[in-house]
């Protein structure tokens, strides 16, 4: 109880001061959204649960995306090293293989494993927003969606600029970051650069992250092309990641994709990712036990949407994927799938209502159907009902189907695992400056792959359960109270039914939060200096809750941008992945220089 009461007195920063020259924020409900719906819409208007993070305020706040994901208390962050060298994803209770991860709308999830879905290869400096969907997401965005979706959205630079950046602290950490942007009258490029090196707070905890990106936009008769390649490889320490062994393990990948407008009603897309992962069972003896896999992913899309009447749309389209891996423990194998998909959305005055259908063609002779159906109410002008039923599947990874090693063991029979998600919630846009929603939803899963065991000295084996379930609310706030400042805060309130296993051991079902909280609150002074804190708070299933407590500052304006990054200031002993300790106490100071002429606020190129 004494951490829960610490979350909210400690977090918040001081709101007495005000500025003078920070504009005014945006009202809320106007804030765009670009995932759990076919096309770009506001808080307002969105039937789903979903909430927006923001990469491009206050960017010097945050030193990796896992740090903007841990402020929206739906989603479970657990992470293994430091520095975004491997973190998985959790939404709602789902386990980290049931979230899909997007890149401007294409599909980067691993063929291998989950575990390397976050090997994000575009650079946090490039991004623009991290969107998530809790809830399933399979009409839309098919296999994987179950439990929710994280669709990472690229900037579009909008002034010719440069930045740069650099700096050091504690644990031998050292980062630098490139961005250069140009613009036409109708082209742009973004050229982006990022690498973060650390000796580790530990024995085998090193690491060293790198990505680049290239992006170019162009504006035809047809409309815009986007294409983008980007690249990002990782190498670090795996001590007791997997088991207690000081293991080494990197992973390196490529994405590449093109978008195109065809006029004003129909886009295509073809998006192909190449991602590699060598491990080493004990890193100084490579030759006991190495494991090296290269699996590659592809997506083609052709969607359209068209007016059907005055208050209704139709979106329409056809997908085709397909996944291999070439493997000396998984073998080699591959697989496709195509589907086509329908959605109407329907607004009647204070109403509105979006119905959608989805049809997967799976090789192996698997035919998956995913409906969804949400709708909304505004009983008033600032208060608005909604809820959502939907429907969402994963097929399994190469690794659940073929792996095996002394302590774990694939099972080539397992079925897809599928899940209906139901929610109710609402919406109150108080005013401009504040927001608040509150969600409860229940969802049940059938054929959920997990690793289960009869006894301790048992290999886990993958395995399909049934009964598998989660009820929760979720709820959050943001408040600025004036232009200097603004806070947030969300906490998930969460409950799993573990009848699926029938006296058997699990290796992921009982890892979920079933307290989840984020309090975080932003000053910002006239002269462009700012301090940034949030507290966290999670308690898992059957173990004590643990804070976490990062403070930033940091000048957000004009040429030189000092800041100064203080993570798990308290010095909290913790583990989000049971066996792997989490970093202690640690700063990062450095320098920001912008090139940018005439840039009156935090914005990146």
């Amino acid at each position: 109880m004494k951490t829960w009461i610490v979350l909210f007195s400690v977090a918040a920063v001081g709101s007495s001061a005000r500025a003078q020259t920070t504009p005014a924020v945006s009202p809320v409900s106007t804030t765009v959204v670009v995932v759990g719906s076919p096309e770009p819409v506001t808080i307002g208007e969105t039937n789903r649960s979903a909430t927006v993070l923001n990469t491009e305020k206050h960017p010097l706040a945050y030193q990796q995306t896992e740090d903007y994901l841990r402020t929206d208390a739906s989603v479970f962050v657990e992470q293994r090293g430091a520095g975004g060298s491997q973190a998985d994803i959790s939404i709602r209770g789902t386990s980290f293989e049931q979230t899909l991860v997007l890149l401007n709308g294409l599909r980067i999830n691993d063929a291998e494993t989950s575990h390397n879905n976050m090997d994000i290869p575009v650079p946090l400096a490039a991004l623009r927003s991290i969107d998530v969907l809790q809830g399933a997401g399979s009409t839309l965005y098919g296999s994987d969606a179950i439990g929710g979706v994280v669709d990472f959205v690229t900037a579009k630079p909008k002034h010719d600029s440069l930045l740069l950046r650099a700096g050091g602290g504690n644990y031998g950490e050292n980062e630098q970051e490139a961005v250069m942007a140009a613009v036409g009258s109708k082209w742009s490029e973004l050229l982006a650069g990022e690498r973060d090196f650390s000796s580790g707070f530990m024995y085998d905890r090193d690491y060293r992250d790198e990505e680049a990106s290239s992006e170019s936009r162009y504006d035809s008769r047809l409309g815009e092309s986007d294409i983008l390649v980007a690249g990002d490889d990782r190498a670090f320490g795996a001590n007791n990641f997997y088991g207690n062994y000081p293991s080494y393990e990197r992973t390196k990948g490529w994405f590449a994709s093109m978008q195109q407008a065809l006029g004003q009603h129909t886009d295509a897309a073809f998006g192909y990712r190449r991602h590699t992962d060598e491990y080493v069972l004990f890193r100084n003896d490579p030759a006991i036990y190495e494991n090296n896999h290269i699996d590659t992913s592809w997506q083609a899309a052709l969607r359209r949407h068209d007016a059907a009447g005055r208050d209704t749309r139709l979106f329409y389209g056809l997908e085709a994927d397909g996944d291999g891996i070439h493997s000396n423990n998984l073998g080699v194998h591959a697989r496709n799938w195509g589907a086509g998909y329908l959605d109407a959305e329907v607004q009647a005055g204070r109403a509105s209502l979006s119905a959608g259908l989805r049809q997967e063609i799976i090789s192996g002779g698997y035919f998956i159907t995913s409906p969804m159906l949400a709708a909304g109410y505004f009983v008033t002008q600032k208060i608005k009902l909604r809820g959502n039923v939907g429907y969402g599947f994963r097929l399994p990874t190469y690794l659940d189907l073929y792996y095996s090693d002394p302590g774990t063991i694939g099972n080539p029979h397992l079925k897809p695992e599928s899940a209906w998600n139901f929610e109710g919630g609402a919406d109150w846009f108080a005013n401009a400056r504040l927001y608040v929603a509150s969600t409860v939803f229940y969802s049940r899963q059938h054929d959920a792959i997990d690793y289960t065991r009869a006894t301790a000295s048992d290999p886990y084996q993958a395995t399909n359960l049934t009964g598998l379930s989660f009820v929760g609310w979720e709820n959050s706030a943001v408040w600025q109270p004036d232009d200097a400042n603004e806070m947030k805060a969300s906490w998930t309130l969460l409950s799993g039914a573990q009848k699926a296993l029938h006296g058997l051991q699990s290796e992921y079902v009982f890892n979920y939060p079933v307290n989840n909280a984020s309090l975080e609150g932003t000053h910002t002074w006239a002269a462009g200096y700012m301090v940034h804190s949030r507290i966290g708070v999670t308690e898992r299933y059957e173990k004590s809750p643990y804070a976490v407590w990062d403070l930033a500052g940091a000048r957000d304006v004009g040429r030189w941008r000092p800041y100064v990054q203080l993570t798990n200031i308290t010095n909290t002993g913790y583990q989000e992945v049971y066996g792997v300790q989490m970093p202690g106490r640690a700063v990062v100071a450095g320098l920001e220089i912008s090139l940018t002429r005439g840039a009156r606020r935090a914005e990146k190129p």
